[in-house]
């Protein structure tokens, strides 16, 4: 087949003709699908058609430095997703041992130490005596309860209020008083701080205590307080004696 043969088919395939066989070296036989042999006569036809094709072709003009570009899509790094952290391993169980008290000890060993003794209010040690007050039965019994605890009402060594307290001691001295500070008040004698003997009650507004001799006193304070020997400390009080 010549060279324009050639172009003829390409263009008649490429325009739509379709070309069931296509031609083979001159003196060569092309068998068609049903068997029979492409004429010469029919290959002109070809030929004829596929020149006609380029001719009514429109030609495509091209730059001749025309550059290809072709457009390149960033991909983005993809990141693994990370394999997962292996189970931690079960710790291992541990049998359950006695529980330690406050103090670190275990609790058995803790209540099976002997524990102080339960006690009744802890009374603090007796001071000594006042030189000025020796010889008063009153103060001597008064300072056997230092630390008694203060509780309203009470007249008895598991508690005393301030006239609770007076009076428990006058009792054990053999001396009945009034119970309540304002009683006691009215039923003593008014003596001068000067002329006041140990023994003797000081007085103040909703208090009374015991004179101890000198500037001190013996007295059942204010709640959350114990019975306790100290200095005078109420503004201008009153002294009385008890007959």
């Amino acid at each position: 087949m010549s060279t324009v043969a050639r172009r003829g088919a390409l263009a008649l395939a490429g325009s739509g003709v379709l070309v069931s066989t296509l031609g083979a070296p001159a003196g060569a036989e092309t068998a068609t699908d049903h068997g029979k042999a492409l004429s010469a006569a029919g290959l002109d036809a070809i030929t004829a058609q596929a020149r006609q094709a380029l001719t009514a072709a429109p030609a495509v003009a091209v730059p001749a430095d025309a550059v290809l570009t072709v457009e390149k899509t960033a991909v983005g790094t993809i990141t693994p997703a990370p394999e997962p952290e292996p189970e931690p391993a079960p710790e291992p169980e541990v049998a359950p041992g006695p529980e330690a008290d406050a103090d670190g000890q275990p609790a058995e060993r803790a209540a099976a130490a002997p524990g102080p003794a339960e006690a009744g209010p802890t009374q603090e040690a007796a001071p000594d005596i006042p030189d000025a007050a020796n010889g008063s039965a009153i103060v001597e019994i008064a300072m056997q309860y230092l630390g008694v605890p203060y509780q309203w009402g009470g007249s008895t060594p598991s508690g005393f209020d301030c006239s609770g307290f007076t009076s428990y001691v006058y009792a054990e001295a053999g001396i009945s008083i009034p119970r309540t500070s304002s009683g006691q008040r009215d039923a003593g004698t008014v003596v001068s701080r000067e002329e006041a003997q140990p023994g003797d009650l000081i007085w103040s507004p909703g208090h009374i205590a015991i004179y101890a001799g000198g500037d001190m006193q013996v007295e059942a304070p204010v709640p959350g307080k114990t019975v306790r020997y100290r200095s005078i400390w109420q503004d201008n009080p009153t002294f009385l004696r008890m007959s």
